[in-house]
C-alpha cells in the first residue's frame, strides 16, 4: 500500500509539472489585424458622375477596351467591381478576365491594392478630400471554349456592363449616374435598352442613367442584324432585336414572326400590365457564340441556335426561351423576392424564393408559349410530359429538398456535374413549374373554373402598371396573394412542397388537369425533335442514359437506373451492342428484343483505353414518356394552354 501511495505520489507530481509548463507555454497564434471594412451602402445621392468608355471594336482578338473616369470620390472610397450578379443569383462577376488596371487620381498616375479580404475590392491613394479617379483596363473575353463561353466572333459582341466597370462603395447603385459611350466596327448595328443621346461614326453616347439600369441594360452588337418591332401600335415599343453569323439566318416565315408578336399580346392579357419605356429581345441567331437565356428589366439575352429559324419544325425546345424572359419582366425585376435585392452589387444575395422567381416563370413561359402559338397545345404537353417523367425517377428527390436546391447557384454556378439526377441541381424551375401547375388546377377546380392562377397573375405582378421601380415581394406575399384568389391553407401546401423529401414526384397538377403520365415504346415528337437537334438518343427511362446517337458517348447516366447498375458512367463510350457495331437505331432494336427473349443486353464499353464487356440484364423495353387523356377528369390542361381572348 505505502508503494502504491509513494507511485501516486510521483504521478502526481509529474502531472503537476506538466501542467505548469502547459500553463506557462504561449497559446498559439493570435489573429492579426484585419482589413477596414468597406462601406456600407447609403440610399444617397452619390456628388459626382461615372463616365464610362468602351472600345469593343477589336473583335477578331475579342479585348474590350475600357476608359473610366469618375468624379467626387471621397477620400478612402474604394472601387467595387460588380460581384453579385442581379439573373445569376450569385457571385460570378468575371474578375479573372480583366487585366492591365492602371489608375490616376487628379490626373497623376498612382499605384492600387486590392482589398485582401475581397477581391473584388479595389483601393487607390487619394491626395485630396475630394479627387476625380480615371481607370483604364481590358476585359479578356474567352478566345475558346476551354477558357469560357463565346461572347464575341467576328459577326456578334455581347456587352454586359457589369464586366466593364468599377463602382464607388458605399451608395445604392440606383443612386450612381452614369454616362456611357461605346464604340462598335464600322457599319455594326446595336440593341440595348439604353437611350442613344447621339451617334458619331461608330461611336455612341448614350442618355445619362443609374448604375443600377445600367447593369441591368446589356449591348448586343452586329455584323448582321434585323430589328423587327413586335407591337407597332402598343403602349410601349416591344423589338425582337437579331444578331446573326450570316445574313440569311435572319430570313423567316411571317407566321413564325406572328407567334412572336402574340407572345407579347398574351403577356399583357395575362398580366395587364407592363414595366419598361421600351423592351428588346436581343437575341442571337448564331452556333458560335454561346446559347443562353438571362433576364433583364427591359431587355433580355436570348441565345439560340443559327438555324432557329431556318429549321424551325426542329427548334420547339428553344422556343420557350423568349416567353420565360419576357415573364421575367414581371416576375423577378419588377417585382423580385425581397432577399434578392440588394443594395449593391457587393451584398450577399439570398435565393430563398427562386422556386417563385424561376419556378412560376418557368410555368407561365411554357404557357405563353403555347398560348401564342409558338409551341402547339401538343408540343406543350410533350414537353410536360418529360418534365414530369425527369421527376418521377429523379434519385436527388429522396434525400435533398427542392428548398435546398435555391442555393445551387452559389453551391456550383453551372458547372459540370457527373450524377446531376442524384445530387439535384437547380430543379427550382421544373420542379417549381409542376407545383405551380398543381396551384393552377387546384384553384380551378376549387372555384369549379370561375378562377385560376392568372387571376394571382394580374393581381401580384401586374400591379403599378407602366412603373419600373422594383416592387419586392416575401413567402407570406405570396400566400397572402393566393389567399385572395382563393382562400385555402396555401402557406402549409407550398412548403409541404419544397421542403420535403422522399414524397413522390409532383405530378397532382397533371391529374387533375385531366391527363396521365404515361409510358410507350414510341418517343414523343417533341422528344424527336430535341433529340435530333441535340444529335443525342434518349434511353433515359429504359436504360437510364443520354448518348450520343452516333458517337456511343454516354452523355448522362441515370442514379440507380440498369445502367447504373452495371456501372456504366457519363464519359464511357458504348462502341458495340450484342456484336453489332454501335447506333442509336441498333441499342433500341436490342432493347426490344431484350423484351422478347429475355436475354441480357450485351455491350463492349471503352472507358479511357479500356474494353469492357457489360452484360445488362434489362428486359422492360423501350420507355418514353407521355401525357394520356383521363376522360373523366375535366381537361383544365387544355383550357390553361389555350389563348387568352
Amino acid at each position: 500500500m505505502r508503494n502504491r501511495i509513494r507511485m501516486m505520489g510521483r504521478l502526481a507530481a509529474v502531472w503537476a509539472t506538466l501542467m505548469g509548463t502547459m500553463a506557462g507555454a504561449s497559446p498559439g497564434p493570435l489573429a492579426s489585424g484585419v482589413a477596414a471594412p468597406l462601406l456600407t451602402p447609403q440610399d444617397r445621392a452619390y456628388p459626382g458622375v461615372m463616365t464610362l468608355m468602351v472600345d469593343a471594336s477589336d473583335v477578331q482578338r475579342r479585348i474590350v477596351h475600357v476608359h473610366e473616369v469618375l468624379t467626387g470620390l471621397s477620400r478612402g472610397a474604394a472601387l467595387l467591381y460588380p460581384k453579385w450578379l442581379p439573373g445569376t443569383h450569385s457571385p460570378e462577376g468575371p474578375i479573372d478576365r480583366v487585366a492591365g488596371f492602371r489608375f490616376k487620381v487628379n490626373g497623376t498616375p498612382v499605384s492600387w491594392t486590392r482589398d485582401p479580404l475581397d477581391v473584388y475590392a479595389f483601393h487607390v491613394p487619394m491626395t485630396s478630400a475630394v479627387s476625380t479617379v480615371e481607370v483604364d483596363f481590358d476585359y479578356l473575353s474567352p478566345t475558346s471554349e476551354k477558357v469560357g463561353s463565346q461572347e464575341i466572333s467576328r459577326e456578334i459582341v455581347e456587352l454586359e456592363w457589369n464586366a466593364l466597370a468599377l463602382y464607388p462603395a458605399g451608395y445604392y447603385t440606383r443612386q450612381i449616374p452614369v454616362d456611357v459611350r461605346v464604340s462598335l466596327p464600322t457599319g455594326w448595328q446595336w440593341g440595348t435598352a439604353l437611350e442613344s443621346a447621339g451617334v458619331n461614326g461608330a461611336t455612341t453616347q448614350f442618355k445619362r442613367t443609374s448604375f443600377e439600369t445600367l447593369i441591368d441594360s446589356p449591348l448586343y452588337a452586329g455584323l448582321h442584324t434585323r430589328r423587327i418591332d413586335l407591337d407597332p401600335q402598343g403602349i410601349a415599343p416591344v423589338y425582337l432585336d437579331l444578331f446573326a453569323d450570316h445574313e440569311q439566318d435572319l430570313v423567316s416565315k411571317p407566321e413564325y414572326i406572328d407567334a412572336h408578336k402574340a407572345l407579347v399580346q398574351q403577356a399583357y392579357r395575362l398580366y395587364g400590365s407592363h414595366h419598361y419605356a421600351h423592351y428588346d429581345f436581343l437575341m442571337t441567331l448564331s452556333d458560335s457564340i454561346h446559347e443562353q437565356g438571362l433576364e433583364h428589366h427591359q431587355s433580355s439575352e436570348d441565345g439560340v441556335s443559327a438555324s432557329y429559324f431556318t429549321d424551325w419544325e426542329k427548334n420547339a425546345d428553344s422556343r420557350d426561351l423568349l416567353p420565360h424572359e419576357f415573364t421575367h419582366s414581371w416576375n423577378g425585376k419588377f417585382r423580385r423576392p425581397a432577399d434578392l435585392w440588394t443594395a449593391n452589387y457587393s451584398v450577399p444575395m439570398q435565393n430563398s424564393l427562386l422556386w417563385v422567381y424561376e419556378g412560376q416563370t418557368q410555368y407561365w413561359g411554357r404557357v405563353l408559349a403555347a398560348r401564342s402559338g409558338l409551341w402547339s397545345a401538343e408540343q406543350a404537353r410533350d414537353a410536360l410530359a418529360l418534365t414530369a417523367a425527369y421527376f418521377d425517377y429523379e434519385a436527388g428527390r429522396q434525400w435533398r429538398s427542392l428548398q435546398d436546391t435555391t442555393n445551387d447557384e452559389i453551391i456550383n454556378p453551372r458547372r459540370p456535374l457527373s450524377w446531376v439526377d442524384y445530387q439535384r441541381f437547380e430543379d427550382y424551375y421544373s420542379e417549381g413549374q409542376l407545383i405551380w401547375l398543381d396551384v393552377d388546377t387546384l384553384i380551378r377546380e376549387r372555384s369549379k373554373g370561375v378562377r385560376s392562377l392568372d387571376n394571382f397573375a394580374r393581381a401580384f405582378f401586374g400591379i403599378r402598371d407602366g412603373s419600373s421601380v422594383p416592387v419586392t415581394y416575401t413567402f407570406a406575399d405570396v400566400v397572402k396573394a393566393l389567399n385572395a384568389i382563393e382562400p385555402y391553407d396555401w402557406a402549409s401546401f407550398l412548403r409541404a412542397h419544397v421542403d420535403g423529401t422522399q414524397a413522390p414526384a409532383p405530378l397532382a397538377g397533371i391529374e387533375r388537369g385531366g391527363y396521365q403520365l404515361v409510358y410507350t415504346a414510341e418517343p414523343n415528337e417533341y422528344l424527336k425533335d430535341s433529340d435530333s437537334e441535340r444529335k443525342m438518343a434518349s434511353f433515359s427511362y429504359s436504360l437510364g442514359c443520354l448518348i450520343g446517337e452516333k458517337t456511343g458517348l454516354l452523355e448522362e447516366v441515370r442514379w440507380g437506373s440498369p445502367a447504373f447498375k452495371a456501372s456504366l458512367t457519363e464519359g464511357m463510350t458504348v462502341v458495340a451492342v450484342n456484336r453489332e457495331a454501335y447506333s442509336a437505331e441498333a441499342l433500341g432494336r436490342a432493347i426490344t428484343r431484350a423484351a422478347k427473349d429475355r436475354q441480357p443486353l450485351e455491350l463492349i464499353v471503352r472507358s479511357d483505353d479500356h474494353f469492357d464487356v457489360v452484360l445488362m440484364p434489362y428486359y422492360e423495353g423501350l420507355r418514353y414518356p407521355h401525357l394520356k387523356r383521363v376522360e373523366s377528369v375535366p381537361a383544365r390542361l387544355d383550357d390553361i394552354l389555350m389563348a387568352l381572348p
